[in-house]
């Protein structure tokens, strides 16, 4: 059975609009993209994944995806992010993939073991039968990780309260409930209080975390405190 992943990823302009009181525009749009390519990163260098996707309307995520080694799935207007998952997944699995892993493109933390190790969850299903594996943000509001076969087991809703949502698809359709916690997959950046956690953790190797440790030098530095 071919696995894939797919990463949903919106354009830069107006990126993480909620951390707008530390960041301006042109941070935040550097936040994002550094968090892309740390995603991307870890995920094309995850094994057992026969491929990597990532679905955009945006010109610059399609070209980060492209240089990276990951195909590109455009839409022809961002619509959000449910709307842009459905449309990729039905795609995807239209080329034959039979098993998809939907991952956020904001979780920098993430790394390649946490993606084969999910991908060791489903090497032990039948192949057959639907699977559904969730794993939730650290509020357990939203769905940081789904990996289904086919492709479209369940209906999506991201956004407010999405693991819920997810939660109750699959009793829906009767399937076994998988849920695994992972803290690395749970801590995405969308609040000023998930970039405290993300320094906190120490931030691993990524560009990310480089990052973010110069925007805060640099606002040290402009309010006298170094």
């Amino acid at each position: 059975m071919k696995i894939a992943a797919l990463i949903p990823a919106k354009g830069f302009t107006n990126a993480k609009q909620r951390l707008s009181s530390l960041l301006g525009a042109a941070e935040r749009a550097a936040l994002a993209a550094a968090m892309l390519r740390d995603v991307l990163r870890v995920t094309l260098a995850a094994r057992g994944l026969d491929s990597v996707y990532v679905v955009t309307g945006d010109a610059k995520v399609r070209e980060i995806a492209a240089s990276m080694g990951a195909t590109a799935i455009m839409e022809r207007e961002e619509k959000g992010e449910t709307e842009a998952v459905m449309f990729a997944l039905l795609d995807i699995k239209r080329r034959g993939v039979g098993a998809a892993l939907v991952i956020p493109a904001d979780i920098p933390l993430l790394s390649s073991q946490d993606i084969e190790l999910l991908l060791g969850e489903i090497s032990r299903h039948d192949g057959v039968s639907p699977f559904a594996l969730l794993v939730p943000s650290h509020d357990r509001m939203g769905t940081n990780a789904l990996l289904l076969a086919p492709p479209n087991a369940i209906g999506l809703r991201f956004g407010y309260d999405s693991f819920s949502y997810h939660l109750s698809r699959v009793a829906a359709q009767k399937l076994p409930l998988r849920v695994l916690e992972n803290e690395r997959i749970a801590l995405d950046i969308d609040e000023p209080q998930d970039l405290e956690r993300f320094l906190q953790s120490g931030g691993g190797q990524g560009e990310t975390y480089s990052l973010v440790m110069e925007m805060k030098s640099a606002a040290a530095r402009s309010a006298g405190e170094i």
